[in-house]
């Protein structure tokens, strides 16, 4: 899994590096055997984004409020590298200092599965909230509803990124367990990165291997890296 993240982020090629963040010896020896470069990182983490954010700092200690920093989780094996153009193109703007790969739901089953983080934002695309509830409420689903989805790429400003580590875990962030909410509990925000709908699967449970492993015969990079 974390081979095809690594493989198809770097088909992109717009990234200065690309590393991998771990605490996990098993991940390093992984990473090392394929030549991918690796970063060991503190094992109290609870979630990404601290992790992420260390990394950062372990890769350049010059590194400068207006720098850009991805967070490319490693359960998303089908993720697609202008994704990554998607992520990125955002934070151009003065007044964006964060983002959030956005996807349309359109299965109910995907919207009723905690597994999944649905995002609210406001008009603008700024990120209100994210739960693993399914919002907004309907009493019927529909494609209609524009209900939308975190997919695992998050880009941030280091400027943004470096304040948040300095904040405490949020009441919104420990309830919904997202750390995405810690900015939006403390005043700042995301922005979402529209992605259009694509069948692509995060792995979240063993369950999801199946589904994975099915889609990817029908995945335009198989078999290109």
């Amino acid at each position: 899994m974390l081979e095809h993240v690594f493989e198809r982020a770097r088909l992109n090629d717009s990234l200065d590096a690309l590393v991998i963040a771990t605490c996990d010896q098993e991940i390093r020896e992984f990473a090392e055997t394929k030549g991918y470069p690796v970063v060991m990182t503190s094992d109290r983490h609870t979630r990404a984004l601290d992790r992420v954010a260390e990394a950062a700092t372990l890769c350049d200690e010059n590194i400068s409020d207006h720098d850009l920093v991805l967070c490319i989780q490693g359960d998303e094996p089908m993720m697609q590298p202008d994704m990554i153009t998607t992520v990125l193109e955002p934070l151009y703007r003065d007044d964006r200092e964060g983002t959030i790969l956005a996807m349309d739901i359109v299965d109910e089953d995907v919207f009723l599965n905690p597994d999944t983080v649905k995002i609210i934002h406001d008009i603008t695309g700024k990120v209100l909230y994210t739960s693993r509830s399914p919002v907004p409420h309907c009493k019927s689903f529909s494609q209609e509803l524009g209900a939308k989805r975190i997919y695992g790429i998050f880009g941030f400003k280091w400027r943004l990124l470096n304040w948040f580590t300095e904040l405490p875990e949020s009441p919104l962030e420990l309830a919904e367990a997202c750390d995405s909410n810690r900015i939006c509990d403390n005043g700042r925000y995301q922005h979402i990165a529209h992605y259009p709908y694509i069948p692509s699967y995060s792995v979240d449970s063993a369950s999801d291997l199946l589904k994975v492993e099915q889609a990817m015969n029908n995945d335009a990079l198989w078999g290109k890296y």
